[in-house]
């Protein structure tokens, strides 16, 4: 499991392949990630936006930016923790994604980011 803790902001990755998602006309490779986000910091504070690279052995690099996560901008007060699962589908069967999190201090709205691990998104298969 990834795990980076920048700015009293630890961040956890888990990652899981879905057979299921698996468009076969498309030849797309679906993966699910569980993002874990624990406020270490005696501040509460506020995540404001999302940048990721997205790696693709085939298609390069793709760069994904905007607001919150899956909808929300979770604030989360000293010692609370968040978590979510999003998705991301590529076309080939190996990539990996990292990016940040811009956070706010809701004490005095200062914004600083926070490291997301570099994960591997690889189907089981190729594993052997």
């Amino acid at each position: 499991m990834p795990i980076a803790i920048s700015n009293d902001v630890k961040i956890s990755v888990d990652t899981f392949y879905q057979n299921d998602k698996l468009n076969n006309i498309e030849g797309n490779y679906m993966f699910a990630y569980r993002i874990t986000i624990e406020n270490r910091g005696d501040f509460t504070i506020k995540l404001l936006r999302r940048h990721w690279d997205i790696v693709d052995s085939i298609y390069g690099v793709s760069v994904v930016d905007g607001d919150g996560v899956i909808g929300e901008q979770p604030i989360l007060e000293p010692g609370e923790s968040y978590t979510y699962v999003s998705g991301c589908a590529l076309i080939s069967e190996f990539g990996k994604m990292n990016g940040y999190y811009c956070m706010q201090r809701q004490i005095d709205e200062k914004e600083f980011n926070v490291i997301i691990p570099e994960f591997q998104l690889i189907v089981p298969f190729k594993l052997n």
